[in-house]
């Protein structure tokens, strides 16, 4: 090589350090093909793989909203890519926890160093967020949860963690305010519980909050049942229940627990006068395998498709969903689709991929309610705990096996069937 290419080529070199130099000290951000990693954990296999490509098209769907134009009025939709980072387009890269903590950490850790995530969201289960977190928090890389209901989960002090959706411990006081409402407009007593929880860190946080606010309420825990999920067989669970005749069953289960327990309380004839549950009848697969019996449950949700009346967009967002995947649009995708809606608004205004910078725009994060798609007057994170402060639940009922809102008054489209129709009347 001539002594006057060497020094071309140097030369050539030491420009493109300086660009990259004054790019980086503006602020700026050198992305490979223009694309932002996010990394996003879920339980592909194992009982809740199901739930898992729900939450998976939730989080497809809300990409789709940030990386193309559409013709209605929501966050993103009248751009293509993040507008501050030349219309970078978010890929997201799935990963399989199986359900499992330690996988589920690993998993964090492979996407952050290997595939180079700037960011994760998931993992559903909040026994695997719990892990995933912990290797986030390690590395310095933002985890927005929208799909874990622990409330200890922003209760760590952590640095890198945010959340979207409430927690438990939000929906077991609205349970309570509506059983204290059902004895208002039916004059019955209510007062008896009976608690069933698996025994992981979803149920457990269940069970010390139900037990808390029944003395706060004033109601009697006459029963309070753990019982190992992905059980067989839960009569021995179901007659102990039924024999402390409680008034209220409330139950925190996985959807195969949940299913299992329906079909094990019809066959003993089990029917209290309100069966509360966590979000689990909220899922597909729950009235796809019981039909007629699974109506008249209560359960929380963040989303209920009945709330079309009060938020037009959901009309638009819904008819997408349905069109992309073929299915409806059920809670747990509105749950997993904020989650990267609030880390693309973040990325926008930080004009930056650099953790630090994200983690700032989070903290400054202020979405307003009409672009959520559940019922909540917006997003903006507590700035200790980062918790949404304005993240709550519906309490909706399956009739004629469909979801209708209950409560709140101010989001109900229909009134509560009560009690529990017996199996033999229905």
């Amino acid at each position: 090589m001539r002594k006057d290419e060497r020094g071309f080529i140097v030369k050539r070199g030491f420009i493109l350090l300086c660009v990259l130099a004054l790019v980086l000290s503006l602020g700026g951000t050198v992305l490979a093909d223009n694309v932002i990693k996010i990394g996003a954990i879920y339980p592909f296999t194992g009982p809740m793989a199901g739930t898992a490509q729900m939450l998976k098209n939730g989080v497809l769907m809300a990409v789709d909203i940030i990386n193309n134009k559409h013709d209605f009025d929501f966050l993103f939709a009248d751009t293509e890519g993040i507008p501050s980072l030349n219309g970078a387009k978010i890929e997201v890269i799935f990963a399989d926890s199986a359900g499992d903590p330690k996988t589920g950490m690993s998993e964090a850790e492979r996407l952050i160093t290997s595939e180079g995530v700037v960011a994760l969201v998931g993992c559903y289960q909040s026994s695997v967020t719990k892990t995933a977190s912990q290797a986030a928090e390690r590395y310095g890389i933002p985890f927005v949860n929208g799909d874990s209901s622990s409330p200890q989960l922003t209760e760590r002090n952590f640095k890198w963690f945010f959340r979207s959706d409430p927690h438990d411990g939000l929906y077991v006081r609205q349970q309570f305010e509506h059983l204290v409402e059902l004895e208002k407009q039916t004059g019955e007593s209510l007062r008896r519980i009976g608690l069933v929880y698996e025994n992981t860190e979803t149920g457990s946080n269940v069970a010390k909050a139900t037990e808390e606010l029944a003395k706060e309420f004033g109601f009697e825990l006459v029963e309070k049942i753990a019982y190992t999920t992905g059980a067989t067989n839960l009569s021995s669970e179901s007659t102990r229940l039924m024999a402390s005749k409680p008034d209220v069953v409330m139950m925190g289960a996985y959807i195969s627990d949940q299913i299992l327990f329906a079909k094990t309380f019809k066959t003993m004839r089990f029917a209290p006068k309100v069966w509360h549950n966590t979000g689990a009848p909220g899922e597909p697969d729950f009235i796809d395998s019981l039909k007629g019996d699974a109506n008249y449950l209560f359960l929380r949700q963040g989303f209920c498709a009945d709330q079309v009346e009060n938020k037009p967009v959901l009309v638009e967002v819904l008819q997408r969903f349905r069109d992309k995947f073929g299915h409806e649009m059920m809670a747990d995708a509105v749950r997993s689709f904020h989650a990267p809606i609030v880390l693309a608004d973040a990325i926008n205004r930080a004009g930056s991929t650099e953790p630090e910078a994200i983690r700032q725009a989070l903290l400054e994060t202020d979405i307003p309610g009409k672009y959520c798609l559940s019922p909540w007057e917006g997003i903006k994170f507590d700035p200790e705990t980062h918790q949404n402060i304005y993240g709550k639940y519906i309490i909706c009922q399956i009739q004629e096996e469909t979801f209708y809102t209950v409560f709140p008054s101010a989001f109900a489209t229909r009134g509560p069937v009560f009690p529990f129709p017996a199996w033999e009347d229905r």
